[in-house]
């Protein structure tokens, strides 16, 4: 299999206005920003990074369609799929591939938990609906799904377009070697949760990393080490970023300190959260300027 995806392809946050309505235009501002790091595999939308879980349908067909447009076949765009029904995760999956994603990122049912059969049958039905890749999000954090690295290598081998899965599984370096293990070159893996162990994960084998939007200029430095060899210049730049990841790890707090980021960076009008995102507090918001200070990220543009 030859990948499609590789490399750092961050999440997009979404940017809202100040009364919470898209903001389609700081949108395109940030995709130019990421784009002009230049290393970039491509472009995630609607993950948990992008509150893709606070978006109406409308709100997802229009922002897919004016990334991919803005793009223009310069990056590649995963879109995310979090539908608790197999109808509907296959009929959103079908529009996201109407319009334009390259890749799908799939969050198996999280409501009625289904076991291993039902999470082949699901997985199944959106394969059969679509004609580009499949990436299994297996973030048991979220969706208390468990996929032991067994059955991810069985979709791979059964299931069509099952080419990819997103690793979130705490702790996620052993999965990225068990799943490698049981589903050999027939899945590519990648990394998450703010690329905490980005360096671990790829030794042990993943081939990318899809973290937030605000710190991608460390992870392309820290992707472009790890692949010229320089381990300890992956490890020096993680270092110095650690405490910013540290702090974006946060459940429910995290965007909203991405989001700050990238106003203090201009690319951003606003930092708004949809609810049930929560935002920083005034102490928070003290906390985050002092961890720019801390690690060199505080200078405007």
């Amino acid at each position: 299999m030859q990948d499609a995806f590789r490399g750092v392809t961050p999440i997009l946050v979404t940017p809202f206005k100040e009364d919470g309505k898209v903001d389609l235009a700081s949108l395109l501002r940030l995709v130019d920003h990421l784009d002009a790091q230049g290393t970039l595999g491509g472009f995630g939308a609607f993950g948990n990074a992008g509150e893709g879980y606070t978006l109406l349908p409308s709100e997802k067909r229009r922002l897919l369609d004016a990334v991919v447009s803005h793009l223009d076949g310069r990056a590649p765009v995963i879109a995310g799929v979090g539908a608790t029904g197999t109808e509907a995760a296959v009929e959103a999956c079908k529009e996201a591939e109407g319009l334009g994603a390259a890749g799908l990122m799939v969050l198996p049912p999280y409501y009625l938990r289904p076991d291993a059969d039902g999470l082949m049958f699901f997985y199944s039905a959106i394969s059969d609906a679509v004609r580009i890749p499949v990436m299994v999000q297996d973030a048991p954090l979220l969706s208390q799904v468990a996929m032991p690295p067994a059955l991810l290598a069985r979709m791979a081998r059964e299931i069509e377009h099952v080419d990819y899965a997103k690793i979130e599984a705490p702790p996620t370096a052993p999965k990225i070697t068990r799943t490698l293990e049981a589903a050999g070159d027939m899945l590519t893996l990648f990394g998450g949760l703010n690329g905490q162990f980005i360096i671990e994960e790829w030794q042990r084998g993943s081939r990318g990393i899809m973290p937030g939007s605000d710190l991608v200029s460390v992870y392309c430095s820290i992707w472009s080490a790890l692949e010229n060899g320089e381990i300890d210049s992956a490890w020096s730049a993680f270092q110095r970023a650690l405490p910013l990841i540290r702090y974006e790890l946060q459940p429910g707090l995290g965007v909203s300190a991405m989001k700050h980021n990238l106003v203090h960076a201009g690319v951003l009008e606003s930092a708004v959260v949809r609810h049930p995102t929560r935002s920083l507090d005034e102490t928070g918001l003290g906390e985050l300027d002092a961890l720019r200070s801390l690690v060199g990220t505080n200078r405007r543009p």
